[in-house]
């Protein structure tokens, strides 16, 4: 059966459209309270980029290079990670694949979570945790120091419709995305999930560390 420039050309335009498609649903990430990704992460950094180039990383199962963007940064403290400063982050070259975009102009900061590699580097997607340092809440940068350590026991369950509840006494129950129609509402910009003495976890907001009778307390 002959074939005619016109159905060789949609085939193309399908195959083009079907490879975009594809693409543009490679990264899919479910969405996770800071402190979740906090004790998810090997590495969480503030630091500013400093540079940008993209780099080979050895080859893929045909030969072909693999290609990573490499940021240079300048780091301004470690929350968490190994007894080195990161001085390079890795990430894919596009965002279908998870690459992360940031401002390499080194005026910006940013807190950086995600995998350690050797040698003071990282590597992170768009699933990982990654703002603007001046965008976080006092609450959220004093969880950084301490407070979401404190809770890594727990389990933040995310609330996919009403009614939800937990199901241990080791969950805290997120319901910004139900009640307030945003990942990031109250919860997440306010309030952390501490393990208490009776090693159930609650909800607690505040800038100082709990106090003693927040911990001790038999309810939440």
């Amino acid at each position: 059966m002959p074939f005619t420039v016109n159905g060789i050309l949609c085939t193309l335009a399908l195959l083009v459209l079907w490879r975009s498609e594809e693409l543009a649903e490679a990264c899919s990430c479910a969405p996770v309270h800071p402190q979740q990704a906090f004790c998810n992460a090997d590495v969480v950094i503030r630091a500013k980029v400093v540079g940008e180039r993209e780099v080979d990383s050895g080859n893929d199962i045909y030969g072909n290079p693999i290609k990573r963007i490499q940021y240079e940064v300048k780091q301004i403290k470690m929350f968490k990670g190994p007894n080195e400063d990161i001085e390079s982050v890795f990430t894919a070259p596009v965002s279908a694949v998870c690459g992360v975009t940031l401002d390499a102009n080194g005026k910006k900061e940013y807190l950086i979570s995600g995998k350690a590699e050797a040698g003071g580097r990282m590597h992170v997607t768009l699933c990982d945790y990654i703002m603007p340092w001046d965008t976080l809440s006092n609450t959220q940068k004093k969880g950084l120091s301490q407070r979401y350590q404190m809770g890594c026991e727990c389990k933040i369950v995310r609330c996919p419709s009403l009614p939800c509840e937990i199901s241990a006494p080791e969950e805290c129950l997120w319901t910004d995305l139900m009640i307030e129609k945003q990942v990031y509402g109250r919860q997440a910009n306010h309030y952390a999930c501490i393990k208490r003495a009776d090693n159930s976890c609650s909800w607690y907001r505040g800038v100082s560390s709990p106090k003693k009778e927040f911990l001790d307390g038999e309810e939440p």
